[in-house]
């Protein structure tokens, strides 16, 4: 796979303490410009933005039951009942794209 950014942080996944990842997430997410697309593979989940710049976060892949709320908190739309399905390719690849309707939490 070629890269052609740069990467800025990396995050090791550790079983059972998910807030570091959220926390790690929110942190880093002000140093990327607007976040273009997730790559997530069997070990790794990687957040690229428009430069191609990227941070990754390693030990929890496309197989793990936590790779859902990870994508949940950097918005990306993917169907959470096939997530978790093997790939014959090096990643899956996911545009963050997800956003939410105006009132979309308002109850008539």
């Amino acid at each position: 796979m070629a890269t052609f950014g740069r990467a800025i942080a990396e995050l090791r996944f550790e079983p059972g303490k998910f807030d570091e990842v959220l926390a790690f997430l929110k942190r880093t997410r002000s140093e990327l410009r607007m976040l273009r697309k997730v790559r997530v593979s069997r070990d790794w989940v990687r957040v690229i933005d428009v430069n191609g710049d990227w941070f990754e976060v390693s030990g929890v892949g496309y197989s793990d039951a936590d790779v859902v709320a990870v994508l949940k908190a950097v918005n990306t739309p993917f169907n959470p009942e096939t997530i978790h399905q093997p790939t014959p390719d090096e990643f899956k690849e996911f545009l963050t794209s997800r956003r939410y309707c105006w009132a979309a939490d308002r109850v008539m």
